[in-house]
């Protein structure tokens, strides 16, 4: 097993990697696109992984869409904000003081081998709830009409739905 340090501005730390990047994932949980995929989209304003890139493999940050100083909606595939500031995430008691950044930092460890079953399975459980927004752009919008729900699809987008092929 592979440790990993983190260090931070929100969290100071390790954790170990048991399984190989990408691979041997819960069953119910199929993410459509990786971290690395997600990071050069562009996501959460550019502002989510300035100052944890030492964690996580270099390449993923290679065209990865971010700004160091101050959120910057523009970054964002769709170029809307669809996010909730982390205090919302934080009273809603969705946030885990093991991933304290949210969902996508999960994700992201997930992804790159580390695994918590309870933990995953509460957040893979979250990832699944997605799906409705999915429903919704179906339902309201012409199939490939990118211009048609955007909130929605950044919004699934952060969740690791391709909403480009919606």
């Amino acid at each position: 097993m592979k440790k990993i340090i983190i260090s931070d501005t929100m969290q100071k730390g390790s954790y170990y990697l048991s399984e190989a990047m990408g691979a041997n994932f819960d069953p119910d949980f199929k993410p459509e696109l990786s971290p690395k995929e997600l990071l050069a989209l562009g996501l959460f304003g550019g502002k989510y992984m300035t100052d944890c890139r030492s964690e996580f493999p270099e390449d993923w940050f290679d065209h990865a869409k971010l700004s160091p100083t101050r959120k910057d909606i523009s970054l964002n595939y769709y170029q809307v904000d669809a996010s909730q500031p982390l205090k919302v995430w934080q009273a809603n008691g969705w946030i885990n003081p093991i991933d304290p950044r949210g969902w996508f930092q999960w994700y992201c460890r997930y992804y790159y081998g580390r695994r918590v079953p309870d933990e995953d399975r509460r957040q893979i459980k979250r990832w699944k709830a997605m799906v409705r927004h999915i429903g919704a752009i179906k339902k309201n919008c012409e199939k490939m009409d990118q211009s048609c729900r955007q909130k929605q699809r950044q919004a699934l987008l952060h969740w690791a739905y391709d909403s480009r092929k919606l």
